[in-house]
């Protein structure tokens, strides 16, 4: 399973770090995506990672503001976002591998408000 925490409430132009820690299967050989889905619109994937982390994938949009990672011998995999902008306030879901067809977790809310 898969596991999210970090989101919050936060004021614009602040910074989260999101997590997504796995258990059940083998994490180190699955790649590792994060979607969100915002209030009223269809989810949308955000960031990959390859199993190794030796490569990482971006949406256009969100590239530079958000940063992937994993940890393999943590099994947990992370997603910093920095400059966090009203319109990032969605719910943020992790899964492997990145093609969503396996593993998902339950989500974890980000507002972001002043």
């Amino acid at each position: 399973q898969l596991v999210e925490s970090g989101g919050g409430l936060v004021q614009p132009g602040e910074s989260l770090r999101l997590s997504c820690a796995a258990s059940g299967f083998s994490f180190e050989y699955f790649d590792i995506a994060w979607f969100r889905q915002a209030p009223g619109k269809e989810r949308e994937g955000v960031s990959c990672i390859t199993d190794s982390g030796g490569t990482t994938y971006y949406v256009d949009s969100e590239e530079g503001r958000f940063t992937i990672s994993r940890d393999n011998a943590k099994n947990t995999a992370y997603l910093q976002i920095n400059s966090l902008k009203p319109e990032d306030t969605a719910v943020y879901y992790c899964a492997a591998p990145c093609n969503g067809l396996g593993w998902w977790g339950q989500g974890t809310q980000v507002t972001v408000s002043s």
